[in-house]
């Protein structure tokens, strides 16, 4: 699925028109045509608006090969947190580590609950090593 089937569906699933997508993302109507006609690709920080607009993971929007749109919605809050505290890296490396983790559970038998608290206590292992890292420059 490309970049411009996955935004005409999640647009129509969210019920915008190109008007208001365009409107939430600062662009221009005709930059959303031309998304979605396969005419160009938009930039970074404007990818990063849509899925936002979309409420979409940014993963499931450029990568032609993740077709489920909740794709990532389970850790995105813990990533946007990351990326708020540490920055973008640290972001990437979370995310990174998150999605080792659904590949450690794949089909398996384990209830939602126990994989929920799993990646929240990986989340709070991570981000306590980076506090600590973070103190130990500051010394």
């Amino acid at each position: 699925m490309t970049f411009a089937d996955k935004l005409r569906e999640a647009r129509k699933l969210r019920k915008l028109s190109q008007d208001e997508l365009a409107k939430l993302t600062g662009v221009s109507r005709r930059s959303v045509i031309a998304w979605e006609n396969s005419e160009v690709v938009p930039r970074a920080r404007t990818m990063k608006e849509i899925a936002e607009a979309l409420q979409v993971s940014l993963d499931y929007l450029k990568h032609d090969e993740i077709t489920d749109p909740l794709h990532g919605a389970a850790t995105k809050e813990y990533i946007d947190e990351a990326r708020e505290r540490y920055g973008e890296k640290a972001a990437q490396e979370l995310d990174f580590l998150l999605e080792r983790q659904r590949v450690f559970f794949a089909g398996g038998e384990i209830s939602q609950d126990a994989k929920d608290a799993f990646f929240e206590a990986v989340v709070k292992a991570y981000m306590a090593c980076k506090d600590e890292a973070k103190r130990k420059s500051n010394l």
